[in-house]
């Protein structure tokens, strides 16, 4: 009989644009990580283009499969689980993942389970510190989503805000696009902010006082218009002044509902989560205000299969296999508690 503890899962990710798969054991101990992103082949585009999204998973998934046992020394035998992404994400690049993970289940017999991406990101931090104690609250920031959470219990989450436009993430992107910085934007920001003065150009901080909710569709307008305005102005300027805007909202947020829930602790997740400068502030702030703040290592912060692998195994263990003839949900939500 297989104790739940040593379990070994593998965990199949390709959501968006990252085709990734993994093996995790005991829901934390990370055998293999591979990631093949198509980041260069959707730049020229200025964003992810979801047909050729799809198409490319199609190509690797099975390399990127393999590669995953071989670094974990493993073989499809010796696998005891295996999960994959199937909500929310983009319908075509999804079904790819479900329709590989089903097939490895029903091909050796072992149980199947589909995966929240939301979810998976707020686990990504238990990856590197298992012993994170609850309540919690973590800000979930990507391209797709910006949402502040508290994580009362394992599976038990409250959503305290969420974006209503644009995400942190999309905004990033929006304004590195205008700027001619490509994509993904982020990054690129990133870069340049660090030789600018971020107090240059003072731009607004959305809805801050206005709950836990985000609102970054009138930053990026003010952003353009001041482009426009001023085209002659210092790029490295400009992005660390963006930059300080957006981290400004959501480090403000978070640690108000971490005081306000009264958590334990705080962390960040999703691709946003990346950023220099957030992670930066995000820990001086938690350590003035005496909380505990984790920031994960920043290929834990983007997609990947690991984080997949280690909520499967939460969720393999409170609600047992996921039925084989489930399919893919595009607009699936973070399950929340009544």
């Amino acid at each position: 009989m297989v104790i739940l503890r040593s379990l070994r899962i593998l965990g199949i990710e390709t959501s968006c644009d990252e085709t990734a798969a993994a093996v995790v054991e005991g829901g934390s101990m990370v055998c293999s990580s591979v990631v093949a992103s198509q980041a260069e082949r959707h730049a020229r585009f200025g964003g992810v283009v979801p047909e050729i999204a799809s198409r490319l998973h199609v190509d690797v998934i099975t390399d990127v499969i393999a590669r995953a046992l071989v670094e974990a020394g493993l073989d499809f035998p010796e696998l005891d689980a295996v999960a994959a992404t199937h909500g929310p994400g983009l319908a075509g690049a999804l079904l790819v993942g479900v329709s590989a993970a089903k097939a490895i289940a029903l091909a050796h017999g072992i149980p199947y389970i589909g995966v929240n991406h939301l979810e998976a990101h707020l686990y990504a931090a238990f990856l590197e510190e298992p012993d994170l104690v609850l309540p919690m609250v973590v800000l979930l920031a990507s391209g797709g989503h910006t949402m502040i959470v508290h994580m009362i219990d394992h599976g038990r989450y409250v959503v305290l805000g969420r974006t209503v436009d644009d995400a942190a993430g999309e905004c990033f992107d929006k304004v590195a696009r205008f700027a001619g910085l490509g994509y993904p934007g982020g990054p690129a920001i990133d870069r340049l902010a660090i030789d600018g003065d971020p107090t240059s150009i003072r731009f607004p901080r959305p809805m801050l006082d206005e709950g836990y909710d985000f609102s970054f569709s009138g930053l990026k307008t003010a952003v353009i218009n001041h482009v426009r305005n001023h085209p002659d102005d210092d790029l490295p300027d400009l992005c660390a002044s963006v930059q300080e805007a957006i981290v400004d909202t959501l480090v403000i947020k978070l640690m108000r509902a971490a005081r306000e829930v009264d958590a334990k602790a705080v962390v960040i997740g999703g691709g946003v989560a990346a950023n220099t400068a957030l992670r930066t502030r995000v820990l001086d702030e938690a350590a003035r205000a005496g909380i505990r703040a984790f920031v994960p290592a920043r290929w834990l912060c983007t997609d990947n299969a690991a984080m997949i692998a280690s909520v499967a195994w939460w969720r393999l263990h409170s609600d047992g296999p996921t039925s084989l003839a489930s399919g893919a949900y595009p607009n699936l939500r973070l399950p929340v508690v009544g």
